[in-house]
C-alpha cells in the first residue's frame, strides 16, 4: 500500500498553488520530493491539501450518537447531556472501545483527517477497580488506530475530583479517577509505547481545573517530559466559570494563568467563555484553542471569540470531540457561521481584505493542529510526513473551482462527501472513498453496539 511516488494534477504545497505535482516518499513515510511539472509517479486525479489533525477525540462517545437528542423533564444543558454519556461510558469493555474507537478512527480518515488527538478518560473497569494492565483503555485506542492507518497522540486523562477546591469524585467518574503515583505508571507505560513508532506521539490531558488541583497537576507535570504536550478542558461552560469564581474569586483561565506556566505546548479545548483580557492572554501565550465547534453547538455551550483571538495571533485547531459529526470541513464551517450568526456579518475570519475564508480557516487550523498534537504534518513539503487529503474536483460543488476557490467551495459546501482520497505516511489509507479495512472495522462496530443498546 506504501508508495514511493505520488502525482497530482492539482496541490497546495509549501511554495503554494501548484500543478502537476510529484511528491517523493522515503522512510518512515516522510516526504523527500516536491516537484512541480512532474510526470512520473503515481497519479491521483483531485485537488492535494495537507491533511488535517484532529486534536479532540473522546472516541468512545461514538457510541452514543442521536440518543441524546430528546427533551428532558427539566432545561435540557451540557449537564444532563453528561449524565447520558456517563452511562455509556461505565458500559465499556476495552473490547468496546477498541472497537469504537477503530471505526470512529475510520471515520476521520474519510473526512480527512490523518492524525488524532485521543483524550481518553476511561482508564479503570465499570467498578473502578484498575485492570491488570492500568494503561489498558489507551493501549485498545493505540490498537484502533494502527488497524485503521491513523496516527495518534495519545493524551490520557487525569483526573480525580468532580469539581474545584478537590471535591471528591462521584461513583459515576469511578473509571476515571487516578492520584500523581498511578497516572504516572499509565504514562510511563504509554511511553513506552510510543517510542517505538514515529506515528505516535504521547502527551497528557489534565481534565479540566475541576478535575484536578494545581498541586496534583503540578505533581504530575514534574513527572513527565518538559515538552510533552499538555491539554486541557478550559471555560467551556457557563457554570464551570462561576463554580470557580465562588471556589476562589478568579476565573477558570485566570486561575491557570497564575497557577501555571502556560505555553505552546498547552493546549486550551474550548475556552470558550473568556473576557477579552482573558482572549489576549491566552493568544500571547502560545498555546493553542482547541475548538469542537460542531459538538460546542450541539451541547449549547456558547460561542468562541475567534475574531478577536486570530486578531491577536492566537493558534487555532479542530476536533470532533463527541462524534456526533467527524467533519474537518464542517467545523471549520460551524466556527466561521458561529462569528457570522452572533455579529450578522460575513467572512469575519478573513485573514485580510480579499482574502479567501476557506483559505484563512485552513491555514490556521493546519498549522494550529500539527503543532498541538506534534505531528510532523500540516504541510506538503520536504521533511514532513506524507498526509494528504484529495479533494474530488468532479464533485458537484467543485466543480469549475480551483485554488483557494476550492476550498471555499469544500468547506462551505462540499464537505465529507467532496473527500476522495487520503493518504497517510505514504500510504493510501482511503481510495476513491472507501477505507481499505473499512468492511471489517465496521462489522466489529455494529455488533458492538447491537450488544450494548
Amino acid at each position: 500500500m506504501k508508495q514511493s511516488k505520488f502525482r497530482f494534477a492539482s496541490a497546495l504545497t509549501f511554495a503554494g498553488w501548484q500543478q502537476d505535482v510529484v511528491v517523493g516518499v522515503g522512510d518512515g513515510g516522510m516526504i523527500e520530493t516536491v516537484v512541480a511539472g512532474g510526470k512520473d509517479g503515481s497519479r491521483i486525479n483531485g485537488i492535494a491539501i495537507p491533511a488535517f489533525a484532529n486534536v479532540h477525540s473522546h472516541a468512545h462517545q461514538r457510541l452514543m450518537v442521536g440518543l441524546a437528542e430528546r427533551a428532558g423533564p427539566a432545561t435540557d444543558s451540557f449537564w444532563t447531556w453528561r449524565e447520558v454519556m456517563y452511562g455509556f461510558a461505565l458500559k465499556l469493555s476495552p473490547d468496546d472501545l477498541e472497537a469504537v474507537a477503530a471505526q470512529a478512527y475510520v471515520e476521520m480518515l474519510k473526512s480527512g483527517f490523518s492524525c488524532v488527538g485521543e483524550f481518553q478518560y476511561l482508564h479503570h473497569q465499570p467498578d473502578g477497580a484498575p485492570y491488570d494492565e492500568p494503561a489498558e483503555m489507551s493501549l485498545r485506542c493505540v490498537s484502533a488506530a494502527e488497524q485503521a492507518g491513523i496516527a495518534i497522540t495519545l493524551l490520557p486523562t487525569l483526573y480525580n475530583y468532580s469539581g474545584f477546591g478537590g471535591q471528591a469524585a462521584t461513583a459515576e467518574q469511578r473509571r476515571f479517577v487516578n492520584d500523581a503515583d498511578r497516572f504516572l505508571a499509565i504514562y510511563q507505560t504509554l511511553a513506552s509505547v510510543t517510542a517505538v513508532d514515529p506515528m505516535r506521539r504521547l502527551g497528557i490531558s489534565p481534565h479540566s481545573l475541576r478535575a484536578v488541583t494545581p498541586c496534583l497537576l503540578t505533581a504530575v507535570l514534574d513527572g513527565i517530559d518538559r515538552v510533552a504536550r499538555v491539554h486541557i478542558h478550559i471555560a467551556e461552560q457557563t457554570k464551570e466559570v462561576e463554580d470557580c469564581l465562588a471556589w476562589c474569586g478568579k476565573r477558570p483561565v485566570e486561575l491557570l494563568r497564575d497557577a501555571f506556566e502556560v505555553s505552546s505546548r498547552w493546549c486550551a479545548i474550548h475556552a470558550t467563555h473568556m473576557t477579552q483580557e482573558e482572549t489576549a492572554w491566552l493568544a500571547r501565550s502560545g498555546a493553542v484553542a482547541g475548538l469542537c465547534p460542531t459538538t460546542e453547538a450541539n451541547l449549547g455551550d456558547g460561542t468562541f471569540p475567534a475574531d478577536l483571538f486570530l486578531k491577536e495571533k492566537g493558534a487555532i485547531a479542530i476536533g470532533s470531540d463527541s462524534q456526533i459529526t467527524i467533519s474537518p470541513a464542517e467545523d471549520l464551517r460551524m466556527l466561521e457561521y458561529s462569528q457570522r450568526l452572533r455579529d450578522r456579518t460575513r467572512n469575519a475570519l478573513a485573514a485580510r481584505a480579499g482574502a479567501s475564508t476557506g483559505r484563512s480557516l485552513l491555514d490556521a487550523a493546519l498549522a494550529g493542529g500539527s503543532h498541538c498534537l506534534d505531528q510532523p504534518i500540516g504541510v506538503i513539503e520536504v521533511g514532513k510526513r506524507c498526509d494528504i487529503t484529495v479533494l474530488d474536483d468532479d464533485h458537484p460543488s467543485m466543480l469549475g473551482r480551483a485554488g483557494d476557490a476550492a476550498l471555499d467551495a469544500w468547506i462551505f459546501s462540499g464537505g465529507n462527501a467532496a473527500v476522495k482520497d487520503v493518504i497517510v505516511a505514504g500510504s493510501h489509507v482511503v481510495r476513491e472513498r472507501r477505507h481499505f479495512d473499512e468492511g471489517r472495522i465496521q462489522q466489529k462496530f455494529k455488533e458492538t453496539v447491537r450488544r450494548l443498546s
